[in-house]
C-alpha cells in the first residue's frame, strides 16, 4: 500500500514537472512559426524592392539614352546650321566684294566717258576755220585732262590691283594696291586699297603682315565704313597667329560697336568658339 502511494506521488511530481514544458514547448513552436511567417514576408518585401530597383535601374538608362540622343542630334543640328550660317556669309561677303568692285568699274567707265568728252569738245571743229600752223596746236580746254591721264585715272588703277586681287595673284596684288595709295593717298577708296592689302596677306598666310595692314587701316582711316570689317579680319589674323586674347578683343570690339553689320554676326560666331 505505501508503495502504490509511493508511485502515484512519483506521477503526480512528474506530471507537474512535465506540464510547464509542454506549454512553454507549446509557445516556442508559435513564436518560430510567428518568425517563419516574418521571415516569409521580408523576403517577399526584400524581392519586391530589388525588382523595383531593377526597374528603376531600367528607366534611368533608358533616360539617358534618350537624353544623350537628344544632345547628339542638337549638337548636329547645331553644328549644321553653324556651318550653313559660315558658308551663306561668306558668300554674302563675295558677293559684297564683287559688287564694290563692279560699281568701282561702273565709276572708272563713267569717268573715262567724261574724259573722252572732255577731250572730243577741246578739239577743233571744221566751222572753227584753218589752224595757223605757225601759232601751234590749241590749248587743251579747261579741265581737260592731260595726254596718258586716262591710264592714270585713280578707277584705272584700283582697278588693276583689284583684278589682280581677284585673280588670286597677292603680290600683284599688294604692288598695286601701295602704288595706288602712293599716288592717290587722297582718293575715295584709299580705306579699301590698304584694306585689300591685309586681305591679300591674310589669303597667303602671312597673318602677321595681315594684322599690320588692318592696324594701319584702322588707324588712318578711323571713320571709314570698312572699320568693322578690318576689325573682324585684325582678330582673324590674331587667331591665325594663335594669339587668343587679341582676337577675343578685337572680336568684342566689332560686336560692341558695329553690332548691325555682317562682321558682328561673324565676330560673335567666333567668340563663342572661343568661350
Amino acid at each position: 500500500m505505501k508503495t502504490l502511494h509511493l508511485f502515484v506521488l512519483a506521477a503526480v511530481l512528474i506530471a507537474v514537472a512535465y506540464a510547464p514544458v509542454s506549454a512553454q514547448s507549446r509557445e516556442q513552436r508559435q513564436m518560430m512559426a510567428d518568425l517563419r511567417i516574418l521571415q516569409v514576408q521580408a523576403q517577399e518585401m526584400q524581392n519586391m524592392v530589388s525588382a523595383l530597383n531593377q526597374a528603376l535601374s531600367d528607366a534611368l538608362k533608358a533616360l539617358n539614352a534618350r537624353l544623350n540622343d537628344q544632345n547628339e542630334a542638337t549638337r548636329r543640328s547645331f553644328a549644321e546650321q553653324k556651318s550653313i550660317i559660315d558658308t551663306l556669309s561668306n558668300d554674302l561677303r563675295i558677293v559684297r566684294e564683287k559688287l564694290d568692285d563692279n560699281n568701282v568699274r561702273v565709276g572708272s567707265l563713267a569717268q573715262e566717258v567724261d574724259s573722252l568728252r572732255g577731250l572730243i569738245t577741246a578739239m577743233p571743229r571744221g566751222g572753227d576755220g584753218p589752224v595757223d600752223p605757225a601759232a601751234g596746236a590749241p590749248a587743251a580746254a579747261a579741265g581737260a585732262p592731260p595726254a596718258g591721264g586716262l591710264g592714270t585715272s585713280p578707277q584705272r588703277a584700283y582697278d588693276a590691283a583689284m583684278s589682280d586681287y581677284w585673280g588670286s595673284d597677292y603680290e600683284l596684288a599688294i604692288s598695286g594696291f601701295k602704288a595706288y595709295l602712293a599716288t592717290f593717298p587722297q582718293s575715295d577708296r584709299a580705306a579699301d586699297a590698304q584694306f585689300y592689302i591685309g586681305q591679300s596677306y591674310y589669303n597667303q598666310g602671312k597673318y602677321t603682315e595681315a594684322a599690320d595692314a588692318y592696324n594701319l587701316t584702322i588707324r588712318t582711316y578711323p571713320k571709314h565704313a570698312i572699320l568693322a570689317d578690318a576689325y573682324y579680319k585684325l582678330g582673324e589674323s590674331y587667331r591665325g597667329l594663335k594669339n587668343v586674347e587679341r582676337a577675343r578683343t578685337a572680336y568684342e570690339f566689332v560686336v560692341k560697336n558695329f553690332a548691325e553689320s555682317s562682321s558682328a554676326a561673324l565676330a560673335q560666331q567666333r567668340l563663342q568658339e572661343l568661350r
